[in-house]
């Protein structure tokens, strides 16, 4: 049999038990002001993912009328990772992710890195890599 719960000695939750609870929240792109505030957090783990994303887009997912942004050169690169369609669409598909947003494109950028390193933005390397951010 369940006993009464008397309510006068419930303990409130303090602020650091919210703080607690808003920590464990899963961050989405609405939880930061900024697509590189979004990335960098999302890549806290690698920092060279934030710097290939500056690299290959300069923290942009989408152009000002709301599409998603293409590659300059090659246009089936696309949004912040520059994920190549042509190579790794399919494959984003078969995993769940939708590299024509911003989360897709993170994880399965994450999912490439995991995979292959920095090998797939290698075009891109005299931009981000630590040798030649070194000799700036």
């Amino acid at each position: 049999m369940f006993s009464s719960i008397d309510n006068d000695k419930v303990p409130e939750l303090t602020q650091s038990d919210t703080e607690m609870v808003q920590e464990d929240h899963v961050k989405t792109p609405e939880d930061f002001e900024t697509t590189q505030e979004y990335v960098e957090h999302y890549f806290a783990d690698a920092p060279v993912m934030a710097r290939v994303a500056y690299c290959e887009s300069k923290f942009t997912q989408f152009n000002d009328d709301g599409s998603v942004l293409r590659g300059q050169v090659t246009p089936a690169d696309v949004g912040v990772m520059q994920i190549n369609e042509v190579y790794h669409l399919e494959t984003s598909q078969e995993l769940g992710y939708d590299i024509h947003t911003l989360e897709g494109n993170l994880e399965y950028a994450r999912y490439l890195y995991e995979k292959k390193g920095v090998q797939p933005w290698s075009a891109s390397r005299r931009c981000w890599s630590s040798d030649h951010l070194a000799m700036r």
